[in-house]
């Protein structure tokens, strides 16, 4: 019951899904129940994931074939997740890149992180993130739907694990009084690891089981070649991190939420190139 608990405060926490009423009252709130939900962070990705590529696959099921059909199925379907999430990690991309961009000096970034504006720089990594993201989508899409689908439950999985270990090796840096990210970012257990990884083997080992053994599915050739590709996608998403923790532990010594936010977006992204590329 405390394993479901922390999986919904979760869900309540870094989406828009309604928890609202009797359930909320159940699942309670405190920070360490939030501390606690940190590791369930990949298993909220099975599920916007799922739900993104769900939606993703009744387009591509019914919009007419060939075509810009992967095109439009990709921005609807990144409009759906947007919604999902309420733009909650694109929001810390935009925050990170106005800091980050907007002035060399820590406290300088840290202070314009915490204004609630979005500047130019925030809004046009928002913007290429998009773009990215679409195109990428766009180009799996054309080469086979299940790819498309199944890429994107994979990426929204693994993106999510990557912030976890950036709490693990970094200090928490922003403003501990307005942070809402602070219970989360103060310490993630081993546990909470361990639990964060079980979600992601977890996802992956369906995963291929369904592409070995599940007929039914109509996999094709194209998602066949997806259990090769997969480490180029990983090591790909892992680099992507590396280079945002280097690069927050040179400029911030430490991170914020906005920071987690952004590499989450990173991440996926990455996973996405390194999965075409890989293909």
């Amino acid at each position: 019951m405390n394993f479901l608990r922390h999986y919904l405060l979760a869900v309540q926490f870094f989406t828009r899904i309604p928890i609202t009423g009797r359930l909320a009252a159940w699942v309670g709130y405190s920070p360490a129940l939030l501390r606690a939900s940190a590791g369930h962070f990949p298993g909220v990705g099975v599920l916007v994931g799922g739900l993104v590529a769900g939606f993703t696959a009744l387009l591509l099921a019914y919009l007419p074939e060939g075509g810009f059909a992967p095109l439009v199925a990709a921005v609807w379907g990144t409009i759906f997740g947007v919604l999902l999430t309420g733009a909650f990690h694109e929001d810390g991309l935009a925050d990170v890149a106005d800091g980050l961009g907007g002035s060399p000096e820590r406290e300088r970034a840290l202070l314009i992180m915490k204004d609630s504006r979005v500047g130019a720089f925030g809004a046009i990594a928002v913007l290429l993130a998009l773009l990215a993201k679409v195109s990428l989508l766009a180009l799996l899409g054309a080469v086979s739907g299940p790819l498309l689908c199944s890429a994107l439950l994979l990426a929204h999985v693994v993106s999510r694990a990557w912030p976890l270990l950036m709490i693990r090796l970094l200090p928490h840096v922003g403003d501990a009084a307005g942070s809402k990210s602070k219970p989360l970012a103060e310490q993630i257990s081993g546990a909470g690891l361990l639990t964060a990884l079980a979600w992601c083997v977890l996802t992956l080992v369906l995963f291929l089981y369904a592409q070995a053994n599940l007929d039914f599915l109509a996999l094709d050739a194209a998602t066949d070649a997806l259990g090769g590709a997969l480490g180029g996608a990983m090591l790909a998403s892992g680099a992507a991190f590396v280079l945002m923790w280097r690069w927050f532990r040179r400029r911030l010594q430490g991170f914020t939420g906005d920071c987690l936010g952004a590499t989450q977006q990173v991440c996926e992204l990455a996973f996405y190139l390194g999965l075409a590329l890989c293909l």
